[in-house]
Parts: structure tokens; sequence; C-alpha cells
């Protein structure tokens, strides 16, 4: 099916998958934010004269639950296609609201010149990620298949390894673009706990270190 057939739609659920996962990574979202409706969406982003969603107006901007300096903004770009250009110009509302980190959620994929800019040009300043609206439509941790992930602390990092006498090259293994490790905001050399259901135990917990 294509998601584009009713594009006011997809847009209401990526938003909402946005605000889940900003949730889940620590952020401080608001209930409002979660459970808006479509029409709520709708009457609040969409042009009634050429019933378009104004893509700007949708830009999240969230802190941490235990850090107000950590803060991110989640952009939604109207040009079907992204170029360096438009990076920059998300950089630099970045640099102006003191912002390390953000999100870009793109309909189609950056192009070549910029997915290398935002990792030679960007990076050492900014961490932004991308994703594509498609890959936003369902979120990915509510199947019943994938179980609970959480990101350890630098804190809970070390005394698991000092627990464990191991070293974190020991631990089994996430690569960074691993699809859960995206929503996550996964980085290399940050330690996932995950906790799956067990007949036997009740549960069974294993650890990942992101590579």
């Amino acid at each position: 099916m294509n998601y584009m057939l009713d594009y006011p739609r997809s847009l209401h659920k990526i938003r909402k998958t946005c605000f889940q996962m900003l949730n889940d990574r620590g952020y401080i979202v608001s209930k409002e934010d979660l459970n808006q409706g479509l029409e709520e969406f709708k009457d609040k982003f969409m042009d009634q004269d050429d019933k378009e969603v104004d893509k700007e107006k949708l830009t999240i901007f969230a802190q941490g639950q235990d850090d107000s300096d950590n803060q991110i903004f989640v952009f939604f770009p109207k040009e079907a296609k992204v170029g360096v250009k438009k990076i920059k110009d998300y950089a630099e509302k970045m640099k102006e609201a003191d912002v390390k980190s953000a999100i870009i959620v793109v309909r189609t994929a950056l192009t070549a010149f910029a997915k290398s800019a935002l990792q030679e040009v960007f990076a050492p300043k900014f961490l932004i990620e991308q994703f594509q609206e498609q890959e936003l439509l369902v979120n990915i941790t509510e199947h019943n298949l994938v179980p609970s992930h959480e990101v350890l602390s630098q804190e809970e990092k070390e005394t698991l390894l000092r627990r464990y006498r191991v070293k974190e090259t020991q631990l089994p293994r996430i690569q960074h673009a691993d699809p859960i490790a995206r929503y996550y905001g996964l980085q290399r050399g940050e330690v996932v706990r995950i906790t799956r259901p067990s007949q036997t135990a009740g549960r069974y917990v294993t650890y990942r270190l992101c590579i």
C-alpha cells in the first residue's frame, strides 16, 4: 500500500512514532502529544485551503527527563529530496538554540552529498540522525517479537563490566545501523539491556554493545 495515498494520516502516524521514540529515549513528552488524534492533528497542521500539511510546523523540540541540557529537535523537511543546503539550515537553527542533537525525517533517502556531509562536516559539532518516513509509520518496538530494550548509563555500564569481570569487547554486539539501535539512538560504545520472557526463569536478560 502506498502511504502517500493518505499523506496527512501517514504524517500523523509518523509524528506519533517520533514522540514515542523520544519518550523511550528519556525525553519529556506530554500525554497530549502522545495521544493526539488524527482530526486534532489536521486542525493544527493542515492548511484547510489546499489540504496540505505544513511540515515545517511539525518540528518537535524536547528536553531530557533527567538533564534539561539534553535537548533535541525533530525536523520534517517539506522537500522531497533533502540536500546539504537544507541540513545547513537546520544546523544553523540548532546552533542558535544551542542544541546538539536532531532527527531529520525525510520522504526519500538523503542525497549522497548530504549523507557525506552528516558524517564529515556536521558530526564533530552536531549529532544529526535521519529516518525515512516509511520507517516510522509503525513503532517497531510494539511488535510482540521485539523484547524490552533499555540503554545503560555510563555508570551502569561500568558496574556491569565490574560485576561480570569482562571487557566491553567481550559482550555480544548490536550494529549501530540495527533498526532497534537506531530507534533508541544507540551510539557506538553504549550498552543496551535486553529483557526477554522465559518459560523457566520468568525473564532472561542479556546485554549488547553497540558497534
